[in-house]
């Protein structure tokens, strides 16, 4: 890490604030290989960020605090704000790397579900790390934050990057990629959440048992990869993959229906997001995608849905 920092106030407003954003993301595509010695599966997808944002407001304080309202804020499994949470680590990180002190009051403002496949908890992370650079002063490239993010988490460098990539080793290594249009989607949240470990270790019980498909033989992204750049709608819809799902479901099985109501009420094609166990469905344009969401609200198998476009930019400065 290369920057100095001036430890003098960066970009705030008036009433000495920095507020920055960052978006969800769906995995369109997702291959996943065999464990690696140092614990992570290598893994090998293409991210779509999408306009389902969080929001991170920071200013000065007197050490760290974290407060979360929005999603993730009730319930028995409620969003921590101590160091359990990634814009915890992310602050500390940044300011251990820039040789400043951490003192901030950092508010993180909710609409990505927490566990549900969607990185919201990257996302907050990303949103935090652009957030604080600009109110310690710090003066980071995009790259030096990218390297942060990296060591923060598998998902954390897309968030932060935002767009249209192709994630390698475990998901950090990013490859740029072209889309000329926008995509529409429903996200379908379910109550509660999903660990994302959990998935993972279901996964290698099911390959294990012989009643889920091998890393290696998972199919290459670059269907995926082709349909994003030109379209037309159903050859994405054709390309979508995701080797987790099959393990979200053995763990969820009201995913069964979740996936069929979605294909049922007219959607394109429908997968797990992530390692769920939010569902993702691809319509037409932006009217199908509306028409969509009226009709799964009023079936009752999630808790809600939201109409979501993508690309969207990754983590980003607000005003």
């Amino acid at each position: 890490m290369s920057w100095s920092s001036s430890g003098g106030p960066g970009h705030t407003r008036g009433d000495g604030t920095v507020t920055a954003h960052a978006p969800a993301k769906v995995n369109v595509s997702l291959a996943v290989g065999p464990l690696r010695p140092d614990g992570f599966h290598a893994l090998q997808t293409v991210y779509l960020a999408v306009s389902l944002l969080d929001t991170v407001t920071v200013r000065r304080g007197d050490g760290l605090s974290v407060t979360v309202t929005g999603e993730g804020t009730g319930g028995p499994d409620p969003v921590p704000t101590d160091r359990r949470n990634l814009v915890w680590r992310a602050a500390e990180l940044l300011a251990e790397q820039a040789g400043v002190a951490a003192d901030a009051a950092i508010a993180v403002d909710k609409t990505i579900p927490a566990a549900a496949g969607l990185a919201g908890g990257s996302a907050d992370a990303a949103a935090a790390l652009v957030a604080l650079d600009a109110l310690w002063g710090t003066h980071a490239t995009r790259g030096d934050l990218t390297a942060l993010a990296a060591q923060l988490g598998s998902d954390v460098p897309f968030s932060l990057a935002g767009g249209v990539a192709l994630g390698s080793g475990r998901g950090e290594q990013l490859t740029p990629v072209l889309a000329r249009r926008q995509w529409h989607w429903v996200l379908g949240i379910a109550e509660g959440g999903l660990a994302t470990p959990a998935v993972y270790a279901e996964l290698d019980r099911l390959r294990a048992a012989g009643r889920a498909p091998e890393g290696a033989g998972a199919p290459s992204p670059e269907p995926v990869v082709a349909a994003l750049r030109s379209g037309p709608p159903p050859a994405l819809a054709a390309a979508l993959g995701n080797d987790l799902q099959a393990a979200a479901v053995s763990l969820r099985p009201a995913l069964r229906r979740a996936l069929r109501a979605a294909t049922d009420a007219g959607a394109l094609a429908a997968l797990v997001s992530g390692s769920g166990p939010t569902v993702a469905a691809l319509a037409e344009d932006e009217d199908a995608a509306v028409r969509l969401a009226a009709v799964l609200a009023g079936e009752g198998v999630f808790r809600t849905v939201r109409v979501v476009h993508g690309p969207v930019p990754g983590a980003r400065l607000v005003g």
